[in-house]
């Protein structure tokens, strides 16, 4: 505590002394003198870096070229590239493209997807719900309180993680795509989203306005509570009609015609619930599936939760563990040699090139082409913002060297076969270091002490922490 306090001290009498300081003449004129405008290598990238608007292309680096294969010693099996359009859904689909392969083994199917836009309209609808209890639960609190804001800035998005996928898949069950098909709407959910945003915005207002009322005595109180149930409800009648008009109305039995691999024409009659049970993995659910996290900003080896991250108000939120690279990877790879793929999701946009379908650092040299200093390691990029998970995939496949240690990893994407390599996109061992996040992985592939903190009382962090 004493040292905190030192240290607390120390920082007070810095920024004491750092105050702030307009731009003098003098010092513009040191910082114009740096740029040597004269020098020939300065005025040649000038002229190139003014005439195109893609600084990405004028970085990428011609040594790093055709240095990444797409051959792996280890690979788990997958069927096929979806795609997730223009649309936030890569957690859905990641999920959903998890498990296909073995719909397709137990009714012998050449190929296979589930309704991602059924999982989806209950997942907005559920969404909703948890926005206006949110609201409820906070409204004696001020607008500017940082939760309250942090409700009213999104109430509903379509991004999430594997427990959002978790939480919808075990109450409303799940159907095959053909059952409840994409819509232009589940395509390219914007413009929907916006409309559902403005309805629960002006619902969470009047819900805030009322029960900001005063009043006395206990009919009284119990009238404003049913005015605010009221209001909840409306609203909820709301949102299921434009989910329903923009998706189309989720199906409560079906029934679904296939053909199997040796051409016989099947069908089956079920309900989303009874597909669900018939198709969901022994193993699935969150007491043997864990999230694993590399966060060098926390404490290893420790549980944490993010406070109101789900999509239903009674299911499970984020939590995670927190490990070293090493441990991820040890495990990731003993899921691989099984043939098990993992939920993924990393910081896809870094040393990107998309068009190769590769993932490597320093692919792109923007110090080397502009002369500037961007070094920063994990901990400062998340710290920073300037790192964060941006996106999943199915981790599907790993490389090692002749000591079984990895060199490089690949996931399967869900941007159409168009996107990388034929819908994939493999990464060195490095990048994964750097900006791989989140694996979701069965419980038996990791080691004691993770196992350990795995069943331990979870840190709680709150809904706007900095990683979330």
């Amino acid at each position: 505590m004493l040292m905190k306090h030192i240290l607390s001290f120390a920082t007070l009498l810095v920024c004491t002394a750092l105050q702030a300081q307009t731009i003098t003449p003098e010092t513009l004129k040191d910082i114009q003198g740096s740029f040597d405008r004269e020098a020939p290598a300065t005025i040649a990238l000038q002229n190139i870096l003014t005439g195109t608007p893609d600084l990405k292309t004028a970085a990428h680096s011609h040594a790093k070229a055709g240095t990444v294969d797409h051959l792996f010693k280890y690979k788990a099996e997958v069927r096929g590239i979806t795609d997730q359009q223009r649309s936030g859904r890569c957690w859905l689909f990641t999920s959903t493209n998890q498990i296909r392969p073995l719909v397709m083994k137990k009714y012998n199917l050449d190929s296979f997807n589930f309704s991602n836009n059924y999982c989806y309209f209950w997942d907005i609808f559920e969404k909703a719900n948890l926005f206006l209890e949110n609201v409820i639960a906070t409204a004696g609190r001020d607008f500017d309180d940082r939760a309250v804001v942090t409700f009213f800035k999104a109430p509903v998005a379509d991004g999430g993680v594997w427990n959002l996928f978790y939480n919808i898949v075990e109450k409303y069950g799940i159907v095959p795509e053909q059952v409840m098909p994409e819509t232009a709407h589940s395509n390219n959910t914007s413009q929907m989203l916006g409309v559902i945003n403005e309805c629960l915005r002006a619902a969470g207002y009047r819900i805030r306005e009322t029960a900001a009322t005063h009043v006395k005595g206990k009919k009284a109180t119990e009238t404003r509570a049913q005015l605010i149930g009221d209001l909840k409800v409306n609203a909820l009648k709301d949102v299921y009609r434009i989910l329903a008009l923009c998706l189309g109305e989720p199906p409560t039995e079906f029934s679904w015609r296939y053909a199997t691999r040796d051409g016989k024409t099947e069908s089956l009659t079920s309900t989303p619930a009874e597909f669900w049970a018939a198709v969901r993995p022994a193993d699935f659910g969150a007491d043997n599936y864990v999230m694993i996290m590399n966060d060098p900003t926390r404490e290893y080896y420790k549980r944490y939760e993010i406070e109101n991250y789900r999509n239903t108000v009674e299911g499970l939120n984020w939590v995670y563990v927190n490990l070293p690279n090493e441990d991820i990877k040890a495990a990731a790879l003993a899921s691989l040699k099984d043939g098990e793929p993992m939920y993924a999701s990393c910081d896809v946009a870094k040393q990107l090139d998309r068009t190769a379908g590769v993932m490597d650092m320093g692919l792109y040299d923007y110090e080397k082409l502009l002369g500037v200093n961007l070094s920063m390691d994990k901990k400062a990029r998340i710290l920073t913002r300037q790192s964060g998970s941006s996106h999943a995939m199915l981790l599907i496949a790993c490389d090692t060297d002749d000591r079984d240690v990895p060199v490089k990893w690949q996931f399967e994407n869900s941007w159409g076969p168009a996107s990388g390599h034929n819908g994939y996109l493999t990464f060195t061992d490095e990048w994964f270091s750097e900006y791989m996040f989140r694996i979701v992985i069965n419980a038996k592939y990791l080691d004691t002490r993770a196992i350990e903190a795995f069943h331990s009382k979870p840190v709680m962090l709150p809904v706007w922490d900095y990683m979330f």
